[in-house]
């Protein structure tokens, strides 16, 4: 490897070592949840000790902070912790997509479609077909990581490219482009059910549709990957040179033939799939439309759209394994959805304690009144909405730094900030939005997130000596350069004014 790129990861190589220490010592995800719910408690008694209230904006009543510390607050902790549990919108959510996605993995396939995708890319245009892929591979959750990422080495090395540039390009669009797709993933409807519930706590009827950042994602999606076929070939191939390690190229065959037969029985039910859509939505008395109104936005197609994603996940994975013969009976199917929810087991565990977290914040009314107060400072400070959305870009792409899940932060932010810029003006759906961009940007230089020790791995494999400073040293160049991009992006949207998605305005008319 390069001197220059040695040299670099010495200097990060020293600043992460750091912050992998601090992050180290840090209890668990869920342990935090439950250290921040006992804190609120805490926190509840001592400011119900204190002279403190605000005005509610919406209603005119004075609101101030409720102590949960008292016989009535135990009474409440204990009537409805399952409720909080079993209600909090992102779970049922990330379960049922989950089961359709599980099929569609443990039949085969989610890898034979990357694969296709991957492998029929004329040469000219492989990085930016692997860029583009691994962004939509965000769509089947988190298989990018564990298909693409080290596949696109391989294909470098096969065809006498550096296999380090083939996995960065990769990891670039898996996890630097999280907040871009041509298709919703189940972050989407996670996220979504996150700024409901904190833009309850001004407007307690407010709905964010799983498809609120939809247009910017999608627009988002061929200005990342083309910034990420620019930084490979002009900053990351030449940085690090010709390969000269031990690793030799493999021969990428075709597609066998069980593979080609599989995809085409699923391409057949996803063609199915798609005119029964098709002819649920697009006619005017379409049946997934509101039955009173005929709206799309808010209809049954919108409102189930988790729903629409397991049955279309699971038909098109069954009908890939009996056209590949990898399933033969019912209980692979169900063996599939059974290996998808058993890697869930710590997200349940670790939902189960943010829910209470969620829940104790706003019986409190401390977000309420945090946000209040905090509004009442932006509005004196006078800064617009363009400054306020790019500073808390850079402050979500700080905190990613050091506490990698989005939907764990965004549990955490949500409640505050949401609230905090809907009584600006500024809608959920543009908060939401602007946190994606932060959260993502540095997902590929955090040594918190939670495929990192993986992506080290892998690049192991190729240069023995690869460490933190090694990843940071060539995924800075990403992260920096998706920031500037996305946040030009994101200024022409607001001054354009444009919806960020369906039903989603970039204002909160209050």
């Amino acid at each position: 490897m390069a001197d220059t790129q040695k040299s670099g990861g010495g200097r990060f190589d020293r600043f992460l070592t750091v912050v992998e220490k601090v992050g180290n010592m840090l209890p668990h995800p869920a342990t935090l949840f439950l250290i921040f719910a006992l804190l609120i408690l805490v926190i509840s008694y001592i400011t119900s000790l204190f002279d403190i209230s605000v005005i509610h904006p919406g209603t005119g009543e004075t609101v101030v902070p409720v102590n949960l510390l008292s016989q009535d607050g135990l009474h409440l902790i204990l009537r409805e912790m399952v409720r909080n549990f079993t209600g909090f919108a992102p779970l049922g959510v990330v379960l049922v997509a989950m089961l359709g996605i599980g099929v569609a993995e443990s039949s085969g396939l989610i890898g034979a479609a990357l694969k296709l995708l991957v492998l029929s890319a004329p040469k000219k245009l492989l990085t930016f077909v692997i860029v583009f892929s691994g962004i939509l591979s965000n769509t089947a959750s988190e298989v990018g990581y564990v298909l693409l990422i080290p596949l696109a080495a391989i294909i470098f090395l096969a065809v006498g490219r550096h296999p380090i540039a083939g996995m960065a390009a990769a990891f670039a669009g898996v996890s630097g482009g999280y907040s871009a797709n041509l298709l919703l993933g189940t972050i989407d409807p996670l996220l979504a059910g996150l700024s409901q519930e904190a833009a309850h706590i001004i407007d307690p009827s407010y709905m964010v549709n799983p498809a609120a950042n939809f247009y910017f994602m999608f627009v988002s999606t061929f200005f990342i990957a083309t910034a990420g076929t620019w930084i490979t070939e002009k900053v990351v191939v030449p940085r690090l040179g010709k390969y000269t390690g031990d690793a030799v190229p493999e021969t990428i065959g075709t597609l066998d033939k069980s593979e080609r037969r599989g995809l085409k029985f699923a391409f057949i039910s996803f063609i199915v799939i798609t005119v029964i859509l098709i002819w649920g939505t697009i006619p005017a008395s379409g049946f997934l439309r509101d039955p009173q109104t005929g709206s799309l936005l808010h209809s049954p197609f919108m409102d189930g759209i988790i729903s629409i994603i397991f049955l279309a996940a699971a038909i098109m994975g069954v009908s890939y394994g009996i056209g590949a013969r990898k399933i033969k009976n019912d209980t692979d199917v169900m063996n599939g959805m059974g290996k998808a929810m058993s890697t869930l087991g710590i997200y349940i565990v670790l939902v189960f304690f943010a829910a209470q977290f969620v829940a104790y914040f706003r019986w409190t009314n401390l977000g309420l009144i945090f946000a209040i107060k905090g509004a009442e400072f932006l509005q004196s400070a006078g800064l617009g909405m363009i400054p306020l959305m790019i500073g808390f870009i850079f402050l979500t792409a700080v905190i990613n730094m050091f506490m990698g899940s989005a939907s764990a932060k965004w549990t955490i932010m949500a409640p505050v900030f949401i609230p905090m810029f809907m009584l600006i003006g500024i809608s959920p759906e543009m908060t939401q939005v602007v946190y994606r961009i932060g959260d993502s940007v540095t997902n590929i230089i955090s040594p918190m997130m939670s495929y990192f020790a993986l992506i080290v791995a892998f690049m192991q494999k190729y240069e023995p000596k690869a460490g933190i400073g090694t990843i940071i040293a060539t995924m800075l160049p990403y992260s920096l350069v998706f920031l500037l991009v996305w946040s030009v992006l994101l200024i022409g949207w607001m001054i354009l004014g444009l919806p960020i998605g369906p039903d989603a305005p970039l204002t909160y008319p209050g």
